[in-house]
């Protein structure tokens, strides 16, 4: 391996440190513990080298939700690739968003302002967008109206969104129920509305 090879390798690596230091520390202490000297503290570096990779916190909390954006996107498209119709589909890719929430709760709550300020930035992330555009093509496949009129697909993505992200919030600031009780509130909610689509 070159110089030039292991320079890059060593800033990724740097970089990618920065950012598991700061999800460490908001494991930790919560997002408003986060602050650049901490971090520096927690990966033994000068504050001058983090900003060096990031221009401000708020440069790591928008790739921190970059990653939190592609992670949820994998998951989704996974449910989506391991069922057989649209409907499945939509059941699992609504799980598979539940159960992201709950796997990875500091990332959820940055991505969506839950107990915590979220990156205003967060509309300009592709991988977003395609986490988005994914659950929406697939309402889209569940109804019968060939194409669909986008804003019956645009209240019923609105619809999905606000009943499942209330749900997980709920919880995530522990005012919800039990795991089963939250489970079958979940799937009657999804049926619900999938059931509602085509009234």
């Amino acid at each position: 391996m070159g110089s030039k090879e292991r320079i890059q390798r060593i800033k990724e690596e740097t970089r990618v440190n920065i950012l598991d230091a700061a999800l460490q520390i908001v494991m930790e202490d919560g997002w408003q513990a986060l602050s650049m000297r901490k971090i520096a503290d927690k990966i033994e570096y000068t504050a001058p080298i983090i900003y060096e990779y990031f221009a401000n916190k708020e440069g790591i909390l928008l790739e921190l939700t970059r990653k939190g954006n592609l992670l949820l996107l994998q998951d989704l498209k996974k449910a989506r690739e391991t069922n057989d119709t649209p409907e499945k589909q939509l059941t699992a890719m609504w799980i598979a968003y539940w159960d992201f929430a709950f796997a990875n709760t500091q990332l959820y709550q940055l991505m969506f302002g839950v107990d915590c300020m979220c990156c205003e930035m967060v509309k300009a992330l592709p991988e977003a967008e395609a986490a988005r555009k994914l659950i929406w093509e697939t309402i889209a496949e569940v109804m019968k109206d060939t194409p669909p009129a986008e804003e019956l697909v645009c209240r019923k993505y609105y619809t999905f969104w606000s009943i499942i992200h209330g749900l997980i919030s709920i919880n995530l600031v522990r005012r919800g129920t039990n795991d089963e009780m939250n489970q079958h509130i979940l799937k009657d909610a999804i049926n619900g509305i999938i059931n509602s689509i085509n009234e």
